[in-house]
This record gives C-alpha cells, sequence and structure tokens, in this order.
C-alpha cells in the first residue's frame, strides 16, 4: 500500500518488518526526529503486531507512521487497532512527538486517516482520549469526529460515514 499524502504529512503505512524495526529501535525510511518513538508509538506497533500474529494482518487498517514531506522525518503514529467489526466501525489512535505538536499536523493527519477510512468502506471511526488532554479532543472535533460520551476517566468520540456502501466512483449509463 502507498504512503497517504496530506499537504505536509505522508501516512506511511507499517509493514510487519517495520513495526518490529520501531519496537527494535532501528528506523526505517529517512529515519526519526529526536523524540520519535514515544512510548504510544511503540504500544501502537506492538498492537499492530499482536493483532497480525493473532488474527492476521489488519490490511489496509493497520499501523502508520507519521511522517513530514519537507525531510521524511517520523514525528508520530496514528492507526487502526484492528480491522472493521460486523458493523464497519474501526477505532484509532494517534500522537505526536512533543516538538511535532501545535503545529496541526494532528488534525492533518487524522483527516487524512479518515478520509482512508471512508474511501475503504468504514461506516464509523470511534477514538478516545483523556478527560484532560483538551488538544486531543480539539483535534478529533476539528477533524469532523462528534462527542458521544464520557466515563470518570475518557471522552468518546465518533464519527459516521452515510455512504458506506456507495461506490467511490460511478458511471453514469
Amino acid at each position: 500500500m502507498n504512503d497517504l499524502v496530506t499537504e505536509r504529512l505522508l501516512l506511511h503505512p507499517l509493514s510487519v518488518s517495520e513495526a518490529e524495526g520501531l519496537v527494535a529501535g532501528e528506523p526505517s525510511g529517512t529515519g526519526w526526529a529526536p523524540g520519535y518513538p514515544t512510548d504510544a508509538d511503540l504500544a501502537g506497533a506492538r498492537r499492530y503486531l499482536e493483532t497480525c500474529r493473532h488474527v492476521g494482518d489488519p490490511y489496509p487498517f493497520g499501523a502508520f507512521e507519521i511522517r513530514r514531506r519537507d525531510d521524511g522525518l517520523a514525528v508520530g503514529g496514528l492507526g487502526f487497532h484492528g480491522a472493521a467489526d460486523e458493523k464497519g466501525t474501526v477505532t484509532i489512535g494517534y500522537g505526536l512527538i512533543p516538538a511535532a505538536q501545535g503545529k496541526g499536523y494532528a488534525k492533518e493527519a487524522l483527516r487524512g486517516l479518515l478520509e482512508f477510512a471512508r474511501e475503504n468502506g468504514v461506516s464509523a471511526v470511534e477514538g478516545d482520549t483523556d478527560l484532560g488532554n483538551i488538544a486531543s479532543q480539539r483535534v478529533m472535533a476539528a477533524a469532523g469526529m462528534v462527542l458521544v460520551g464520557t466515563d470518570d476517566r475518557l471522552m468518546y468520540y465518533r464519527i459516521s460515514f452515510e455512504n458506506r456502501l456507495r461506490p467511490r466512483h460511478t458511471v453514469e449509463p
């Protein structure tokens, strides 16, 4: 699968070998920005590898590395927590190194991933964030996700796509 390209970013789908390299501390591509990977990036790569081991590759709903287009360096990660469920719903997560935060990268990357999910037949995307993580709450809202619930630790967001079963391109007779 090719990289997903946004205005300033490349969302690079990790292969199993790249995810293993990430966990082992071995950069792929053009390298890593200082501070990458974070603990959350490592956890995402491990989740992807566990999914591959136990239920198979969730392709195309795997893990992605967020790379800046201008220098190719990885500054964060995002991706799916596995394949779509029986209702066509996927769960996502994302994060950036501190030096890349506050530049709009998270919103840009999440919008790119949501569009990718929609184009690949997903009916809904869900995500959550800590109650105190105002920045992540703003990112999900700016990307079109709606707050659907809270508990004592988390806020839950969701976006639904009405066109799940509609073909991406139609041809007039």
